[in-house]
């Protein structure tokens, strides 16, 4: 990922691709399903991109992967 993203925005991205991949859906399911461009997730995930969810992705994501918000974030801050 981007050096500029905290560690943070890192871990959420890392946990979103680990849930998504464990529900079988690929980056351009999941971007489709958000009602975004084909490359929105792939964007996000690509080590050499900035991007970054914001809020509002994060609990549109979790409505399709059917788990909470909750679950992307670490237990404990960094």
């Amino acid at each position: 990922m981007h050096e500029s993203l905290s560690e943070i925005e890192k871990y959420i991205i890392t946990k979103v691709k680990e849930m998504r991949e464990s529900k079988g859906l690929s980056q351009v399911s999941l971007s489709l399903s958000l009602g975004k461009s084909t490359t929105f997730i792939s964007d996000i995930e690509a080590p050499s991109k900035k991007a970054k969810y914001n809020v509002k992705h994060l609990n549109d994501i979790a409505k399709i992967l059917e788990c909470s918000p909750k679950d992307f974030w670490p237990e404990k801050p960094f």
